[in-house]
């Protein structure tokens, strides 16, 4: 699994800046991000390049931060990539809780899919018995050194 960052930010103007200047006020690299919001506040969802650090700056500033353990898949980018997955996964009977994805520097895959399911371990297990390339912590030194 890989450890994602969640921010609850007010849905205000210049919130997402005070997390953005915090986070390169810290020195941490933005991999991928994802936002979604409500009337009152967006969910800020980022892949960055030290979890552990990054929360810890954010709560410095007064932002609500914590991580949460997300399934990274990489995959192909062509037609139907992102179809395989699902189909492996329908018949478990999970629910996909939220997705996002993003273009890869990395030489091993194009495209990287962040997945957060009602089962991750049900899932992890048959995505490894269909050999997709699960992602964890390597991920990040990986894209933190290309």
């Amino acid at each position: 699994m890989l450890k994602q960052i969640t921010v609850f930010i007010e849905n205000k103007p210049g919130r997402l800046e005070e997390v953005t200047g915090a986070l390169a006020n810290g020195n941490i690299n933005l991999h991928a991000l994802s936002l979604a919001d409500t009337t009152d506040f967006g969910i800020l969802r980022l892949i960055v390049s030290d979890p552990e650090k990054a929360v810890s700056v954010l709560k410095a500033n007064n932002i609500m931060a914590k991580t949460t353990n997300v399934i990274a898949v990489a995959i192909g980018h062509s037609p139907g990539s992102l179809h395989n997955i699902l189909l492996e996964l329908k018949d478990l009977d999970i629910s996909i809780e939220y997705m996002y994805a993003f273009a890869s520097r990395l030489k091993t895959s194009e495209a990287i899919v962040i997945l957060s399911l009602s089962n991750q371990n049900a899932a992890i297990e048959k995505l490894q018995s269909a050999n997709f390339p699960l992602l964890g912590a390597d991920l990040l030194q990986q894209l933190n050194e290309s």
